[in-house]
């Protein structure tokens, strides 16, 4: 079984991004309803790079006020989305990896909490690639130290088939996160690739190190087939 990467090409709309992934998971969940007459998707994963965007976990979904949104939004510069994920406020824009999987957690011999595990440890194997250590603490998401915070990590699980994932900061301009209190966490600082004295490293360099490191740890995956998506695919 090969694990299909659609790297988004640019800087993306999260839109673009979202509509792609629910479309994905519809066809798993057809698949699910009625599995002797459509055929098993295969286990993809959606990289890519947003434009700058705020994004609220869904126990704050309706909570976030017009005020809030609007300053969030800093006259256009940003949009503001609500998102099925887990966790809490966000912001993703250019220079951040977006990974979302969307897997059926039965296929590859997953729990939630096991795939969650699974999702950390990538990340922290993609940082130590390059030379950085990073750790899981109390609080979610991956850090260097237990103050600073290197990427992020929400999910979505529909019947076992996830979506959302992680956002990995490699150059982002890490000036917007002071416009929220990141994942809720008072007292944590944002950093980055760059910021850890890591320089000149891509984003779509960094995707191919996190989807291989992934890959072979996801059960029943014997390869990758890339795709590079310009426009939406089947």
């Amino acid at each position: 079984m090969l694990l299909r990467h659609l790297r988004l090409q640019g800087i993306v709309p999260y839109a673009k991004a979202e509509v792609l992934q629910q479309d994905l998971v519809r066809k798993f969940l057809a698949h699910k309803a009625s599995p002797a007459t459509i055929p098993a998707p295969v286990p993809t994963i959606i990289t890519a790079q947003f434009s700058p965007v705020y994004t609220c976990g869904r126990r704050e979904v309706g909570t976030v006020s017009a005020e809030q949104q609007s300053y969030l939004k800093d006259n256009g510069n940003a949009e503001f989305y609500e998102a099925l994920r887990g966790g809490q406020t966000t912001f993703h824009g250019p220079g951040q990896l977006v990974a979302y999987p969307i897997i059926d957690l039965k296929t590859h011999n997953l729990s939630p909490r096991n795939y969650v595990c699974l999702l950390e440890k990538t990340l922290i194997k993609t940082c130590a690639h390059y030379g950085i250590k990073a750790m899981t603490t109390e609080n979610p998401g991956v850090w260097t130290t237990p103050d600073d915070k290197i990427s992020a990590l929400g999910v979505h699980l529909r019947r076992n088939i996830t979506s959302h994932g992680v956002g990995l900061n490699i150059n982002t301009d890490l000036k917007w996160f002071s416009r929220i209190v990141a994942c809720g966490l008072e007292g944590k600082r944002t950093t980055s690739f760059e910021n850890e004295g890591v320089h000149g490293q891509s984003v779509d360099k960094v995707a191919d190190i996190f989807v291989n490191q992934l890959a072979e740890s996801l059960h029943g995956i014997e390869g990758i087939q890339e795709e590079l998506v310009t426009q939406e695919v089947d």
